[in-house]
């Protein structure tokens, strides 16, 4: 996904066909949520002018993040359309036009940090496991449990309505107490 302006120059006049498949495993150390990254298969096609390359890409991949409750792998499939224009020359930029567009490195237009940017921002805040959604019992654990506004309530009232139970350290005090009377 890497080619010179001259080799792009050439297909001004012609279909320009993208389909190809790229490892991209660096987005791993990227984002901290991304386990692993599926080979990214880019297909598409270029309109190529004098001016400016636009790529018109569908991105498609699996990405491995961690579920928000249980951190088990889950299997997140990203699949997206995007256009891509890479501007030839900086004068023939349109202000006017509220795209983002890409400067070419030097004489050569280089696709793979547009697709990692895309992939990166694909990547959502939270993921759910198909057994995270399903389990019942992820409301409690050893020694605590999730109580609603209601229960938690009903639990405070029970807790003021008990009398405190005497410190048996001191149940010999409350004698003492007693045989003055």
């Amino acid at each position: 996904m890497k080619w010179s302006i001259i080799q792009l120059q050439k297909y001004r006049n012609e279909d320009f066909k993208i389909d190809e498949t790229a490892e991209m495993n660096e987005l791993t150390e990227r984002h901290r949520d991304i386990r692993q990254v599926e080979p990214v298969r880019v297909t598409g096609r270029g309109d190529i002018s004098s001016s400016k390359i636009t790529f018109h890409l569908h991105i498609e991949t699996t990405l491995t993040l961690p579920c928000a409750r249980t951190l088990a792998d889950v299997q997140y499939p990203v699949s997206l359309d995007t256009v891509e224009t890479f501007i030839l020359n900086s004068s023939y930029i349109d202000e006017e036009l509220n795209e983002e567009v890409h400067e070419p490195e030097g004489e050569v237009v280089n696709l793979r940090p547009v697709i990692e940017e895309i992939l990166l921002l694909q990547v959502p805040l939270q993921v759910f496991s198909d057994k995270a959604l399903e389990e019942e019992g992820m409301d409690s654990g050893n020694g605590w449990e999730v109580l609603s506004e209601e229960e938690l309530e009903e639990t405070r009232i029970e807790e003021q309505q008990e009398e405190p139970a005497a410190d048996p350290r001191l149940a010999d005090l409350a004698k003492f107490f007693d045989e003055k009377k």
